[in-house]
Order: structure tokens, then C-alpha cells, then sequence
């Protein structure tokens, strides 16, 4: 016995002409909506808001940014605005206070002293003095 395995799970049915269930209720939504706008402010005045709410509908309806339909990046946003975030990492300014300048000082010279380099002068020194250390304890 043969069983039919469905396929195109992912294509929602095409119920309402080209449009599918969503798609149809989000133009009507928009359409009803653009109708009550009108209704209520007149035409000069509804102009600009008819105008979003139908962009709107529209941008529901057909765009779908990275193959995701747009009312998920509406979801996702939302989500993002309305919930807390995490800072994991922040940076603090340090205050400095001179208090007593010989103690900066002191601080500095150290530091200094640790971040020096070796010049090449400097590296010849201290090989010559390893030398000459090793060949004394040859000599004993």
C-alpha cells in the first residue's frame, strides 16, 4: 500500500483569487481602515493617515525582507523594544585624584622601568657579561 507523502508544506494555499487567507485579511484590514479614516477626517485631513495605514497593508500584504513575510520583523522589533537587554560589558572611566605628586611619580618610574627594551647595545652587553660568566666557571 502507497501513501501520498505532501509536498510544498511551506506554500499556503491561494484562497481569495492571487491572495492567501493572510494576505486578503491584511488588504481588507487596510482597506476598512483607510474607508473609517476617511470617513472620519474627510479627505484633506485623512490624506496622510490613509496614506501610512494603506503603505502599511501594502507592506504586509506583498514585502517580504530576507523571504521572512514582514509581519514577522514587525513581531521581532517589538519583541526587542519591549524586552530587557543584557549588557554584558560597560566601560568605566577611572578617576584620578593628585592627591600626593610623589607617589604618581613613584608609579610612573616604575612603569617606565617595566616597559623599557632592550637596544641592540644593551642585548651585546648582556650576552658579553653571560659570556664572560661562563667562561670563569670553566676556570674553576
Amino acid at each position: 500500500m502507497q501513501f501520498k507523502v505532501p509536498q510544498f508544506l511551506d506554500i499556503e494555499d491561494k484562497i481569495f483569487g492571487p491572495f492567501t487567507f493572510s494576505q486578503f485579511v491584511y488588504l481588507a484590514g487596510g482597506a476598512g481602515l483607510c474607508f473609517v479614516l476617511y470617513k472620519l477626517l474627510g479627505f484633506l485631513l485623512g490624506f496622510i493617515p490613509i496614506l501610512a495605514v494603506a503603505a502599511f497593508a501594502v507592506a504586509l500584504t506583498f514585502y517580504k525582507p530576507n523571504g521572512k513575510p514582514f509581519i514577522n520583523t514587525i513581531e521581532a522589533g517589538l519583541k526587542y523594544m519591549t524586552q530587557n537587554k543584557l549588557y554584558i560589558w560597560k566601560r568605566r572611566k577611572q578617576k584620578i585624584t593628585t592627591t600626593n605628586t610623589t607617589e604618581t611619580q613613584k608609579k610612573d618610574d616604575i612603569i617606565n622601568n617595566r616597559n623599557t627594551r632592550l637596544t641592540n647595545s644593551k642585548l651585546q652587553d648582556l650576552a658579553w657579561s653571560l659570556d664572560v660568566l661562563d667562561s670563569k666557571k670553566e676556570d674553576k
